[in-house]
């Protein structure tokens, strides 16, 4: 299946959304991430499960040493467990090589991250159309500026990063995320670099991606007030989930 619905779906938003909600796009199974140091080993994930349904916004939450990095490496196959199965729309990840993970993380996942990580000399059209020209991509034209579209930067396509605001550049890094039509975004604290009024305009963008095409968003986060805008919210701690709680999302307003 592919990573966003078809326009018909679009039309019925809530219909589409309960049947997305009862499809496992994601399941961790007693998953451990021990690393070695010397003759240390840390263990950064103590057998961790669980399981995220297509078309979920789901944020990971926990202080700085609580293991949701690694998680989110893993998640984003950036990573391998030690111990435990991984399996990404039911290919078991753990399980691969590394230019394997390279394939599944340029066809399958889109990452955002908090510092936009933008090529500086290269315009927005040319940032978000660099992971097609490495996927040897039909329709690049066609593909770019759709995703420019989404995140309302049609009439900043051939500005650089530093004609940009920081919002701005951060829905450079969205579309360049969302240009590959992955089956999961993985944002990592989108809006740590920006103030309250940008920030609250990346989360709309997301949450509008989320609830209008049944994209799957995870979103790695420290802040209680980005982690209302999703409909769960796992909590991590010394490398094991503390809670997974589900909640009724707030709606975004800028």
């Amino acid at each position: 299946m592919a990573g966003h619905l078809a326009v018909e779906d679009v039309l019925r938003p809530d219909r589409l959304r309960i049947e997305l909600l009862d499809n496992p796009i994601i399941k961790i199974e007693d998953v451990t991430k021990i690393y070695k140091l010397g003759n240390i080993e840390v263990v950064a994930l103590n057998n961790v499960s669980f399981t995220i349904n297509r078309g979920e916004i789901i944020s990971i939450m926990g202080p700085s040493g609580s293991g949701k990095s690694t998680l989110m490496n893993i998640l984003g196959c950036l990573d391998i467990t030690s111990a435990g199965n991984y399996y990404l729309e039911g290919l078991n990840v753990s399980a691969m090589k590394d230019n394997q993970l390279a394939e599944i993380r340029n066809k399958k996942v889109g990452f955002v991250f908090q510092t936009y990580n933008l090529l500086p000399r290269s315009t927005a059209w040319s940032n978000v159309e660099l992971p097609l020209l490495y996927s040897n991509a039909s329709n690049i034209k066609l593909k770019v500026s759709t995703a420019l579209s989404q995140v309302g930067l049609t009439d900043r396509a051939h500005h650089k990063p530093t004609e940009l605001s920081g919002g701005q550049q951060q829905r450079v890094g969205i579309a360049r995320a969302l240009v590959k039509n992955p089956s999961i975004l993985l944002a990592d604290e989108p809006t740590g670099n920006l103030d309250s009024e940008s920030g609250n305009e990346i989360m709309k963008i997301i949450q509008n991606l989320n609830r209008e095409t049944g994209l799957t968003v995870i979103i790695v986060t420290h802040e209680t007030s980005i982690a209302k805008y999703t409909d769960r919210i796992i909590s991590v701690l010394d490398g094991s989930i503390v809670s997974d709680i589900r909640q009724k999302a707030a709606t975004v307003t800028t």
